[in-house]
């Protein structure tokens, strides 16, 4: 028979190696932890928590989700004990974690009145990770094996910045992120060197081109290796821009992407059957496509020039239906990415031709000047100057070159920074 809610969670079938931080960080997203107690000889634990209703939500989320320990499931429910009573000489290394964990996350969050909790879930599924006194070389393959003990790793991004390598790791969830970096931070990954220093990214997604030494998208094995091949070829890439009244969305050329999101509304796409270098895109109307056509023609991409004309058609034919076309043609007209839609809208104002410099809106607050530098910079750029506006909602960004800020537009507009907010990028007049 199932006990009744409880704020002590009864844990069984723990691996018998597992450590009091390891315990710790399984109710740690949920709540302030009071109390704990190691059963080691029977490999289960009690883990007391500031409240009844952080238990419940324990529970609940691991009923859903199975919790493991360095890959071990492990079984967690109620406990018959309505609070933990802990001889403190018995389990003294237990509460010394304990009080450390607590300074911790004290530190962190705002504390509350006595005998509460605050909630603290993780912030974000993605860690930060520095390695201090790298004297052997650590790879991606050997983060990836450390991590992967506690969750679903999907993407890693390794670089150097101050002569340290870096990396930025992406958990399927939140709560595997906070359990690596309790358990990791301060470890070294071999013996008396290569520290791991971790902690979350203001970053909620990281944004993976190629699967290489540097980066890996392990939920996308199809991603080419990126030694300057793009995931399409598109040499020479030219496309034929038109008008027309209308009729949602693959990734088709990367220049729809770039009409799309700057100089109007794309209603279809078709890239040519026998001739793939090139496209029809069809605008909401005849300005649109004398604007897409006056400001990209001539423009460089993926190191090519892209030539852009008026077409003879008047609209795009969709196939025809159970007409197989390999996936060469698509309406764009309901996409949720049309910014020209309003009439009079104030993004009338702000059409530019393809510039060095970006303007980002868009932004959350709690987004620091170097999450987005370490954002642009990964899409294959460098990221010259920065600044924020007053109200730290927009900023100006310069790339490069024109070239470099136009793949960052292609990358990175629309990008999901998380609660709710969608990065919006544009060309700008203005230099920093």
């Amino acid at each position: 028979m199932d006990s009744p809610p409880s704020r002590v969670i009864h844990i069984r079938k723990l691996p018998s190696e597992v450590s009091e931080t390891e315990v710790i960080a399984l109710g740690l997203p949920f709540g302030k932890v009071t109390n704990i107690l190691m059963l080691k000889g029977k490999n289960q634990a009690f883990l007391e928590l500031g409240t009844e209703e952080a238990a419940v939500t324990m529970v609940n989320y691991y009923t859903a989700v199975t919790p493991q320990v360095r890959n071990v499931p492990v079984f967690i429910q109620y406990s018959n004990h309505k609070e933990l009573k802990t001889d403190s000489a018995l389990n003294q290394r237990a509460q010394a974690v304990l009080q450390a964990v607590s300074a911790v996350q004290e530190g962190g969050s705002p504390s509350s009145a006595a005998g509460e909790s605050v909630l603290t879930p993780a912030p974000s599924p993605v860690l930060r990770i520095i390695i201090d006194n790298m004297f052997y070389p650590v790879t991606l393959d050997v983060l990836q094996q450390i991590f992967s003990k506690f969750g679903t790793v999907m993407k890693i991004i390794t670089f150097t910045k101050n002569n340290q390598f870096q990396a930025l790791l992406q958990f399927s969830d939140p709560v595997n992120a906070q359990q690596a970096k309790l358990s990791l931070d301060g470890q070294n990954i071999y013996n008396s060197c290569c520290t791991l220093r971790i902690d979350f990214s203001k970053l909620v997604n990281l944004n993976v081109k190629y699967n290489n030494d540097k980066s890996r998208d392990y939920t996308r094995p199809e991603l080419p290796a990126g030694d300057g091949q793009p995931p399409m070829d598109p040499t020479n890439l030219s496309f034929l821009v038109h008008s027309s009244p209308p009729p949602p969305s693959l990734p088709l050329p990367s220049a729809s992407c770039l009409t799309e999101g700057v100089y109007g509304d794309v209603q279809r796409v078709k890239i040519l059957y026998n001739k793939k270098d090139s496209a029809l895109i069809q605008m909401s109307d005849g300005n649109q496509a004398q604007l897409a056509m006056s400001h990209l023609n001539g423009q460089k991409m993926y190191g090519k020039i892209i030539r852009v004309t008026l077409s003879k058609h008047q609209t795009v034919q969709l196939p025809r239906e159970g007409l197989d076309d390999q996936g060469l043609t698509k309406d764009f007209t309901s996409s949720p990415l049309h910014r020209f839609k309003k009439p009079g809208s104030k993004n009338f104002q702000n059409i530019f031709p393809p510039s060095a410099t970006l303007h980002l809106s868009n932004i959350p607050e709690n987004v620091t000047e170097e999450d987005l530098r370490l954002l642009f910079s990964n899409s294959g750029g460098t990221v010259k100057a920065f600044k924020f506006f007053q109200d730290r909602k927009m900023a100006l960004l310069q790339m490069s070159t024109a070239e470099e800020a136009i793949q960052a537009l292609i990358d990175l507009h629309n990008y999901d920074m998380g609660r709710g907010h969608r990065l919006r990028v544009s060309f700008s007049k203005s230099t920093i």
